[in-house]
């Protein structure tokens, strides 16, 4: 009948089973995101869409340089960053869960997400640490004026989001294309590795060419 109220011991009974099922949503919630693929891949956060194309903006675009003289040699890498712990043990604690590390801070377990992919790893010899912005690409975009320190500091630099867990497949396949010539297999994660691009580009007053500047101008636009 309209105007009655339910008994309280009903009453309470339906409050018991609504706090009950709550309970309930929140741990399978929260089951759902323990087992869900997270951003584990966490180089510092880029710039947003916006600073990037103010960054791309200003970027240099002139005809990508020489190889001549690029070694790998000529960009000492991996230092040891403390301890006995060198930059890729350092990105490999840092992109994965539940890292754990032996002695001399070898990674002896945990996994390991690729965002360019959407691969997770459980052994770290599956994984590479990739520098966003190739060696080699730098090389032809400025970096064969540096001195050997400054390329040292590029390569091992742990404060842009020039350094990232990835599929070492995955890795190998872009070698040291630029964004005009290749992007992550997955499309969903374009906009921010082209911020991540930018960001240390712009970082380190390195030139982009017309069909890179065009490609990187083109998925920030979408962002």
């Amino acid at each position: 009948m309209h105007g009655m109220r339910m008994p309280t011991p009903r009453r309470a009974f339906y409050a018991r089973r609504s706090t009950t099922l709550g309970t309930l949503l929140a741990l399978f919630a929260g089951l759902l995101l323990l087992g869900a693929p997270t951003a584990q891949a966490a180089p510092p956060t880029p710039p947003s869409a916006s600073t990037a194309r103010s960054y791309l903006n200003a970027l240099t675009v002139r005809a990508e340089g020489s190889s001549d003289g690029y070694s790998r040699d000529k960009f000492p890498h991996w230092i040891t960053q403390s301890g006995t712990c060198n930059t890729r043990e350092v990105v490999l604690k840092r992109d994965g869960s539940n890292v754990v590390q032996d002695g001399s801070c070898a990674a002896t377990s945990g996994s390991w997400y690729s965002p360019y992919d959407g691969a997770t790893w459980y052994a770290a010899s599956d994984v590479d640490i990739d520098h966003v912005v190739p060696l080699a690409e730098a090389w032809r975009s400025g970096a064969s004026s540096w001195t050997t320190a400054r390329r040292q500091a590029f390569a091992n630099d742990l404060g842009t989001a020039q350094l990232i867990a990835v599929t070492d497949d995955v890795n190998q396949a872009k070698g040291d294309k630029d964004p005009a010539e290749w992007m992550p297999p997955r499309s969903s994660y374009h906009c921010t590795y082209a911020r991540m691009w930018v960001w240390v580009k712009h970082s380190y007053g390195l030139s982009v060419d017309s069909a890179e500047k065009s490609r990187l101008g083109g998925v920030l636009a979408g962002c």
